[in-house]
């Protein structure tokens, strides 16, 4: 497996593996105190009973019941990390069968089931079910990683739509934004891929060796124009159809990160968003945010802030996302060295360990605090000290897994020192690391992101392709604005409101004669109130 260069070969070698360990017959056995299998079972075989019996409005009765991710406890980590090629068999051939009958219910005739009850369905369903997002973190150099990541859930159709990226995170993110499925194919040619390193390694041996603060923006922007295109956040979104977003920090105090996008920031231009989260402190200095005005010409964007390295506040912005975006599945690329030293090998250590590690980091976080409010108080007389707790206590503050957690085997205790030796091949052979890192997640990622992009795809052909409705026989429903429908009692509460507005406008318009004239000098101040 560690040697396959390809996806098709790691996963031929992981099925013998799992021949040779006996995982093979774990699969196939239901039997285990890991999940409900009973509950697995009795819904797989009632909704297997009621495809073939073509009873579709029982179906989507059984649908509506529940379509949960984690039903039965079968989205639990451990069940993905027994196995190499898979999980139980039981749980893949239930996810199979949600997904077959959703797509033979979007694609039956409006006759079987109308086209309205069909999107209400469809729009709860995805609402209910949540989406998945991958978020790239930051980590230098080694954020080519998250290229060979990209690549192989590309190449395999799993690339999430939703997409978030910090300081190198947000570089690999940028190129996503702007380039469609197709263009990323030409990106990732092993030779294009050598003639970029040729060019970057210089860049980075500079960076690494020029002196720190005094180094300028110029090779960053290089890079970065070589790579984004000159496209604002909207554009993108049009483009491509996925929702990137970029996080940045604050240089000054006082003031909280953001994520940047198409919804909240939708005429900044990426590649300057790209530049102030790629902005290291005391490397790079703060950058200022660049957008696109009416007239379509470039102009700062909050000229009176600054902005740095996005991964220093909110690395992995997993609630921002969920909120603007409806995610409640995290699939993390974690590159950083900082981080990946707190976090555990072992994903399945006991309960006593892990609240071991809870409680050392709690601690540390307290002392940090401790020593930031010292900090505070002395801030005028130790600014660089102030800044550093800052600096710490962001890092700290912040959770840097997910659902889902690729990262390379191997662990840096300096990064730079093996920075600074690094080629062009070294630099290929980092992307394709990262692929191999992402080889023994594919079918995890697969299986629990597989409900959810069917139902994207499903909604994506109501609302634009060959499943749209007529307009005259259905309408998007209140549920796709996340809202849930009002009861009888509101819609009552409703009609009695109106009623009584309508009477009570008719009561004031009847009045005629001396009671509905009014003085010249009373009308003039009735109408200056108002205005």
């Amino acid at each position: 497996m560690a040697e396959a260069g390809q996806y098709k070969e790691w996963l031929a070698a992981a099925r013998r593996h799992d021949d040779l360990s006996g995982m093979t017959d774990w699969r196939h056995v239901e039997h285990t105190d890991l999940y409900d299998y009973a509950q697995i079972r009795l819904r797989l075989d009632r909704l297997r009973n009621l495809r073939a019996r073509s009873d579709h409005q029982g179906l989507l009765y059984a649908l509506n019941e529940g379509i949960h991710g984690n039903m039965g406890g079968m989205g639990k980590g451990v069940l993905y990390r027994m196995a190499k090629s898979g999980t139980k068999r039981l749980i893949e051939d239930y996810i199979d069968e949600i997904d077959a009958s959703l797509k033979l219910l979007a694609e039956l005739d409006d006759s079987e089931i109308p086209a309205q009850q069909k999107m209400d369905f469809f729009y709860r369903a995805n609402i209910c079910f949540g989406r998945s997002a991958l978020m790239l973190s930051g980590g230098g150099v080694l954020g080519f990683l998250h290229l060979g990541v990209v690549n192989v859930l590309l190449e395999q159709g799993l690339l999430p739509r939703v997409i978030s990226g910090s300081s190198a995170g947000a570089m690999v993110a940028g190129v996503l934004a702007c380039h469609t499925d197709e263009e990323m194919v030409a990106i990732r040619d092993p030779v294009m891929l050598r003639n970029e390193a040729s060019q970057d390694v210089g860049f980075f041996r500079r960076l690494l060796t020029g002196g720190g603060p005094s180094i300028s923006l110029e090779d960053l922007e290089q890079l970065i124009e070589r790579l984004v295109p000159d496209m604002t956040f909207e554009e993108a979104y049009a483009k491509t159809g996925r929702q990137v977003s970029i996080t940045i920090a604050p240089a000054e105090p006082h003031q909280r990160s953001r994520l940047l996008n198409a919804i909240t920031s939708p005429n900044v231009y990426i590649r300057s968003a790209v530049m102030a989260s790629c902005a290291v402190p005391g490397v790079f200095p703060a950058v200022m945010l660049m957008a696109r005005n009416v007239h379509g010409e470039p102009q700062p964007y909050l000229p009176g802030r600054r902005w740095i390295d996005g991964s220093v506040a909110d690395d992995l912005p997993a609630k921002r996302l969920s909120r603007l975006f409806g995610t409640n599945h995290h699939i993390v690329s974690m590159v950083n060295p900082i981080a990946t030293a707190f976090i555990p090998k072992d994903e399945d250590r006991g309960a006593l360990l892990k609240a071991a590690g809870s409680l050392g980091v709690g601690m540390g976080r307290e002392l940090l605090n401790f020593y930031r409010g010292l900090a505070q108080k002395r801030g005028d007389n130790w600014p660089r000290f102030n800044m550093m707790m800052h600096g710490l206590h962001a890092l700290m503050d912040q959770e840097y897994t997910g659902d889902i957690n690729i990262m390379p085997s191997f662990r840096l205790a300096n990064p730079l020192r093996l920075l600074s030796h690094i080629d062009e091949q070294e630099l290929v052979d980092i992307i394709e690391h990262g692929e191999r890192a992402c080889f023994e997640k594919v079918e995890s990622i697969r299986r629990c992101t597989q409900i959810s992009r069917t139902l994207e795809s499903i909604l994506y052909r109501f609302e634009y392709g060959d499943l749209r409705p007529d307009p005259a026989k259905a309408r998007k429903p209140r549920s796709s604005r996340r809202r849930p429908a009002p009861t009888k009692a509101q819609q009552d509460a409703l009609l009695l409101k109106s009623a009584s507005k309508a009477k009570g406008k008719k009561k004031s318009g009847v009045k005629t004669g001396a009671q509905g004239r009014r003085k010249p000098q009373e009308a003039q101040k009735a109408a200056r109130v108002t205005h």
